[in-house]
């Protein structure tokens, strides 16, 4: 099973029935435990309530409802997920992360910037299954831990002159070896970006996709630091990648991976991953830019500051016109 075979939706209170009977095949087929999962003593209200509170997500496998989880917002922050329930029959497939990274990014969308989940202390295999995930330790309750990570900061991007924008405006955040890794289906707007990218570090051009020729090096015009433009469509592994031998520019030089992910990881322990998603609508140019950043060089960058900032270089292109 991929993710294209799976249907996802948002809950509404017709689901609460489905969603419930879910939970209960889910929590029932887990292991004993000295004290039952309060889960089983769940009532189609109670879910109900849940879902009119804050709302849900399914999964819908093959015309079946197959897994389901609901969501409340404890802070303004924070999205947690409850009744994380994968039906017996589907497990093992991906479909828990799949439906709680999918409540993650519509979390996103509404600029929550935490998602956490409670597990049980008597559960570590399930702790530890979501420490696998990138989720850590936020507090201690009785009974278990809430896990928590940081959710990517969704920007919603209406046109190419916008993605330029916004690489531009990323630019300004960006420092001599910074590795970015983007992804999206072909035609999303990578090249664009990385276009506004090398505007606003003010590279020489034009940067144009390296499809061909897999990586393209864009010297900076003044002090600060280059372009090195990667395309690794047509790369089968990450040995691949390594032989174009970046080691050489990334210390002087922001390096800029497309279709990089699976491959690009490696290449320094820090990094933006920058994932690009289309409307489902044909005829909407729209895009929605997910930024996502990993170890320290981004743990203290404000990248949620580029919502503002996109929407003002919009309104100000607007009244220039």
């Amino acid at each position: 099973m991929t993710d294209d075979d799976v249907q996802l939706r948002l809950a509404g209170p017709q689901d609460a029935p489905a969603m419930l009977g879910i939970i209960h095949e889910a929590f029932g087929a887990r292991r004993e435990l000295a004290t039952p999962p309060e889960a089983l003593s769940d009532t189609v209200d109670d879910v109900r309530a849940r879902i009119a509170d804050c709302g849900g997500v399914v999964a819908t496998v093959a015309g079946r409802d197959a897994a389901c989880l609901l969501m409340s917002t404890p802070d303004p922050d924070t999205l947690m997920v409850h009744r994380v329930s994968v039906r017996p029959g589907f497990q093992h497939a991906g479909l828990a992360a799949l439906i709680v990274r999918a409540a993650g990014e519509w979390a996103a969308e509404q600029g929550l910037r935490r998602l956490q989940l409670m597990a049980r202390a008597d559960l570590p295999e399930v702790i530890g299954w979501w420490r696998s995930h990138g989720f850590s330790a936020d507090h201690e309750v009785p009974g278990g831990l809430i896990l928590g990570i940081d959710l990517p900061t969704a920007l919603t991007v209406p046109t190419a002159e916008q993605m330029r924008r916004l690489g531009v405006l990323l630019a300004r955040r960006l420092r001599p070896g910074d590795l970015l890794v983007a992804n999206g289906e072909l035609g999303a707007g990578k090249t664009t970006l990385a276009q506004g990218i090398g505007a606003g570090l003010d590279v020489e051009g034009p940067v144009i996709s390296p499809t061909f020729v897999l990586s393209r090096v864009h010297r900076a015009r003044g002090t600060g630091p280059g372009l090195v433009h990667v395309d690794a469509y047509r790369m089968g592994s990450a040995a691949e990648l390594e032989d174009i031998d970046l080691d050489a520019t990334m210390d002087d030089s922001v390096t800029l991976v497309e279709w990089g992910a699976g491959m690009a990881e490696q290449l320094a322990p820090d990094r933006l991953d920058i994932d690009i998603a289309r409307s489902d609508d044909p005829s909407d140019d729209t895009r929605t830019v997910y930024l996502t950043g990993h170890g320290d060089r981004w743990a203290g960058e404000n990248l949620h500051g580029l919502r503002d900032e996109l929407a003002a270089a919009a309104t100000e292109a607007q009244e220039t016109r």
